[in-house]
């Protein structure tokens, strides 16, 4: 199993950045493949960015392309979010996932394909 713990959310004005962390626990975190997704209040659960498990695969929703970056340090345990050009409609609490696999050019873009999940984060954009 591996736990997953978000953290650098935050209140920010529109335009500015946030770089969202995941720590992970667990002795094989180089075989998962990792995913973001975020929730706004009434909507559900959206796709952000995934990796795959050597970090060299990404995938981004359309919404996000040149402004978010997913990125995986296995050294770390960590997978990051870094999110540029902040809009209000990025306001949501965002979500680490992650799943084990042994395809290592996987990359999982959706909710139902990810087995364990963070507590969130919540990312407030100001206008």
């Amino acid at each position: 199993q591996v736990q997953l713990v978000e953290s650098g959310g935050g209140l920010v004005q529109a335009g500015g950045s946030l770089r969202l962390s995941c720590a992970a626990s667990g002795r094989t975190f180089s075989m998962y493949a990792m995913g973001w997704f975020r929730q706004a209040p009434g909507k559900e659960r959206e796709f952000v960015a995934a990796i795959n498990w050597s970090g060299g695969r990404t995938s981004y929703a359309d919404s996000m392309k040149g402004r978010f970056t997913i990125s995986k340090m296995n050294a770390k345990n960590t997978v990051y979010l870094q999110m540029n050009s902040l809009k209000p409609e990025d306001t949501a609490v965002y979500y680490c996932a992650a799943v084990s696999t042994i395809h290592t050019t996987m990359v999982v873009t959706t909710v139902n394909g990810y087995d364990y999940w963070g507590q969130g984060t919540q990312v407030t954009v100001s206008s």
